[in-house]
């Protein structure tokens, strides 16, 4: 028999579109899951959807089952059968469990076999309960329920269509039965629809006004709005997130162009873009010079052009007369005229006020440029404004708009370039794959702002487990190791996140070692995630242990990865493994030369006295692969030290003196890395 598609399509009120892309993965994997484990052959799987339906189309699908042949063992042949041949009770009872007869058994090995073979069944049969079941196992973050049903969802179902080739396949969920009949576009469609063969769906739901083929949907916005706003002059600027949210709003997407005053250009260009994008889902539109137009473009389902473009420009002009308004209320003072109001804000609970907050970062931000040597003052006025704009007016009506807002107005009020910057900057990153501060001011009170809420956070014992992290830190923290290798800045976690317990006034020894703790546990994992996209996981093992100095566990990641392509790499590396496997049983460090009488241990000693100033410096200077270079001519000395020492000598004091030196050599190593994690 030929093999057929499988459709399955559920329609539902609509459905949230950030929602959207997580289920239709869900479903893809649920579909394959299932249809390995029913045993029937399949090709490619395609998930496709609209607000109102989640469609899964699977091509290929086999008619039947394939047969299954399973053999379970049973007891000795010995017990299994008498002295004549006959089959016992224990043959006859373990025929009758599996359901063959006592003739059938096999004996093999001296053990009697069941062979059970069971033939495939019709894929269709399987579909009556395999279907309702990928409905009922999607999962959601929030459902519904609704009538007197127990059944939840995301949002009610309203139909089903369920095709095996032009073959219904009968079932029912939440009280809807499954059958062949859809549901067109709400306004622009005659209504219902019949799906003649599951190889016609996606053709039947366009000629009903319905794109149900999401990438096809995607790139019919983006030529749209590409083509209106060629005609109307412009650009639009369109990002992957706006784009992503309108693909699940419109079944049957149109871009129209609509307009607005030019008056309201005069507000900061964010302001205005912000209502218009945020809330509205409109692409704002830019000239060649990168200014924006009094112009806008939305995606519309269905309706009149004249009407809907008019209804957005009535609704886009609310937005920007409360902006406007908002913005002429903020002017009537200064940025740091609104700082004062700052001091009713609470930052978190038991933590002080924002004000307060503020009043630490300039304290960080002093600390942090003593450390790296840089001009504190553009860091500490950025510190001082950094979140006055959260008391404004516009930020209070459009929160997307903090930072972004201080910028403006500090610019309006004359503050230096870079103060503007960094009180924008000091946020970033975001969001993930958003960018990093440009200005050192940016950079350095972007770092103060994330040390002091993670400290802040982890005070209040609000670690971040599992998938929970209310508070962004992981972002924070992740922004925290790009920021510092990118600046190539190299400074002391531990030294700041000091200060910042200081200033928050924590006091308890045993709290104030626990948050030390868990910042450093908190900050491995993200050099490592960070690493991981780049680096072998053996050589991240191998520096990741001491995290404090950021910067330099990447770079030291970077030499170490370089080394291995050395030549003598391998060999090199036992040499330092030896090493550091006696150099665990040294309880000193201090050495004796006058102890050594051979000379394979005086040649080792001399040999990394003479380097170890060198190797020192080149260590403290950040040049880790210079180090390796120098450290690893050392290897001669240290096989033949092991090739003609025996280590653990009889005599307790030549011992010590000799795993002493083993000591001081794996101490300077270890500067690196631990080499006894590198996979050879």
């Amino acid at each position: 028999m030929d093999k057929k598609i499988l459709l399955l399509e559920i329609g539902t009120e609509e459905i949230p579109a950030h929602a959207m892309p997580g289920i239709l993965n869900q479903l893809k994997t649920l579909a394959e899951k299932a249809l390995t484990e029913a045993r029937i052959e399949f090709g490619a799987i395609e998930t496709l959807g609209t607000p109102r339906r989640l469609a899964l189309l699977v091509s290929d699908v086999a008619p039947t089952q394939a047969d299954v042949q399973e053999e379970k063992r049973g007891a000795s042949a010995k017990i299994a059968f008498d002295a004549d041949g006959n089959p016992t009770k224990a043959a006859i009872g373990f025929a009758k469990k599996n359901k063959i007869r006592p003739e059938d058994l096999i004996v093999r090995d001296g053990y009697i076999y069941a062979v059970i073979r069971e033939q495939g069944k019709p894929s269709a049969e399987i579909f009556n309960t395999l279907l309702p079941k990928i409905i009922c196992d999607l999962s959601f973050p929030n459902n519904m329920r609704w009538g007197n049903l127990d059944f939840k969802f995301i949002r009610p179902l309203r139909w089903l269509v369920a095709l095996f080739g032009s073959e219904i396949i009968p079932f029912e969920v939440a009280n809807v039965t499954s059958g062949r009949i859809s549901r067109g576009h709400r306004f622009l469609s005659a209504g219902d629809f019949e799906i003649a063969t599951a190889a016609d769906y996606v053709d039947a739901c366009e000629k009903n006004f319905v794109i149900v083929d999401q990438n096809k949907r995607r790139d019919l916005i983006v030529n749209q709005i590409n083509d209106v706003a060629k005609s109307a002059g412009g650009v639009a600027e369109i990002t992957d997130d706006l784009l992503e949210e309108v693909l699940y709003l419109v079944e049957y997407p149109t871009a129209l162009a609509g307009a607005f005053e030019e008056k309201y250009l005069q507000l900061p260009a964010e302001a205005v873009i912000t209502p218009m994008r945020d809330h509205q889902r409109y692409f704002p539109l830019k000239n060649s010079d990168g200014a924006l137009m009094p112009l806008f473009i939305t995606i519309r389902n269905g309706g009149q052009e004249d009407i809907v473009r008019r209804g957005n420009e009535r609704v886009l002009k609310a937005r920007l007369e409360d902006a406007q308004f908002f913005f002429n209320e903020d002017r009537k003072k200064t940025l740091e005229a609104h700082r004062d109001k700052l001091k009713t804000v609470v930052f978190q609970e038991g933590l002080g006020t924002v004000y307060e907050k503020t009043e630490r970062l300039i304290k960080l931000v002093e600390k942090i440029c003593g450390v790296l040597g840089v001009d504190a003052a553009n860091s500490i006025r950025a510190a001082e404004l950094s979140k006055a704009d959260l008391v404004t007016g516009m930020v209070t009506e459009f929160t997307e708009l903090q930072g972004v807002m201080g910028r403006e107005y500090a610019k309006l009020d004359g503050e230096n370039p870079e103060v503007c910057a960094a009180i924008d900057e000091h946020y970033m990153p975001r969001f993930a794959g958003d960018a990093q501060p440009k200005t050192t001011a940016g950079k350095i009170l972007s770092l103060a702002d994330k040390i002091d809420n993670i400290v802040a956070t982890f005070s209040r014992g609000l670690v971040p487990t599992g998938s929970q992290d209310p508070f962004a830190l992981r972002r924070q923290a992740l922004g925290i190791v790009n920021l510092l290798s990118g600046a190539r800045w190299s400074l002391s976690i531990a030294e700041i996140v000091e200060l910042a317990m200081d200033l928050l006034n924590i006091t308890d020894k045993v709290g104030r070692e626990k948050i030390q703790q868990e910042v450093a546990d908190f900050m491995r994992l993200r050099v490592k995630n960070v690493l991981g996209n780049s680096t072998r996981y053996d050589v991240i093992d191998a520096v990741i242990d001491d995290v404090d100095d950021v910067f330099a566990v990447t770079l030291k990641a970077s030499a170490v990865e370089q080394f291995l392509k050395t030549p003598d790499a391998t060999k090199n590396i036992q040499s330092f493994v030896r090493v550091g496997n006696l150099a665990k049983k040294a309880e000193t460090t201090e050495i004796n030369s006058e102890l050594f009488t051979l000379d394979a241990e005086k040649v080792l000693h001399g040999a990394f006295a003479a380097i170890k100033v060198a190797a020192d410096e080149l260590i403290d200077k950040k040049d880790f692969l210079g180090a390796l270079d120098v450290l690893k001519k050392r290897s001669t000395p240290i096989d033949s030290f092991f090739d003609s020492v025996m280590v653990m000598d009889e005599n307790l004091t030549v011992r010590t003196n000799r795993l002493a030196l083993l000591k001081s050599i794996d101490d300077l190593l270890g500067k690196i890395a631990d080499f006894g994690k590198i996979v050879q």
